[in-house]
């Protein structure tokens, strides 16, 4: 029984990811270590960013500049005023939730900010916001996911969690609730592939598939 839907922000409500890895990887190419989209997705897509760096530089075999995050956020911010938009039908499907819901995300607070500013979803989730800097371990352990239910006042096992990234998906499942996959997003229309160890509950290839699945379920009408 579902007491609780936890979306993740980028690259579920928002159609995001793609002007992130755009600028991440112009910044990396500048910086003389060009990735491709499939590092992006494998090292960068659902981990915090000191998280990411790391594996980057055990991948890359060199140390990152030390204000690689402050470079990426400032230019990241800068690109998404003003280009960054909500995903197609998220607004009609939070209109149409039933059950309680929430976000939880990688994301920092102020890229969070103006993530929900520029898309207009931030009257939806207002007091119900979680980020990995309230946490001790970001994504893939399941902290975010127990922070958010405990703060939501829902047991884990009631709890569905959307996703689009491995790295959330592993943190719902790691807390023991049932995940989603989301694979709506555009950074996903060439494919993805998650390893052979994680299974997610169901996989939804559009914002009308989750409308359906949550309306199955009488979480949303």
């Amino acid at each position: 029984m579902i007491g609780l839907v936890i979306f993740d922000c980028d690259g579920v409500l928002i159609d995001s990811e793609v002007l992130s890895s755009a600028v991440l990887m112009e910044l990396m190419t500048e910086l003389g270590v060009p990735i491709t989209p499939e590092i992006f997705r494998s090292d960068f897509l659902g981990r915090s960013f000191a998280a990411a760096t790391k594996r980057a530089e055990q991948r890359l075999g060199r140390t990152l500049p030390d204000d690689l995050n402050l470079q990426y956020r400032a230019r990241l911010l800068a690109r998404m005023e003003g280009n960054l938009h909500a995903m197609p039908g998220v607004e009609g499907l939070l209109k149409s939730m039933r059950a309680p819901y929430c976000l939880a995300t990688s994301s920092s607070p102020p890229r969070l900010e103006v993530s929900m500013r520029e898309s207009g979803l931030g009257h939806f989730f207002r007091g119900r916001m979680y980020t990995s800097s309230m946490v001790k371990n970001g994504k893939p352990a399941p902290d975010l996911m127990l922070h958010a239910a405990a703060a939501m006042n829902t047991a884990p096992e009631q709890c569905v969690v959307i996703e689009d990234s491995e790295m959330g998906l592993r943190a719902g499942l790691a807390a023991g609730m049932q995940v989603w996959h989301f694979t709506g997003g555009g950074h996903l229309r060439d494919g993805f592939t998650l390893a052979e160890d994680v299974h997610p509950h169901r996989t939804l290839d559009s914002m009308a598939a989750l409308h359906d699945a949550l309306r199955e379920l009488g979480l949303a009408v």
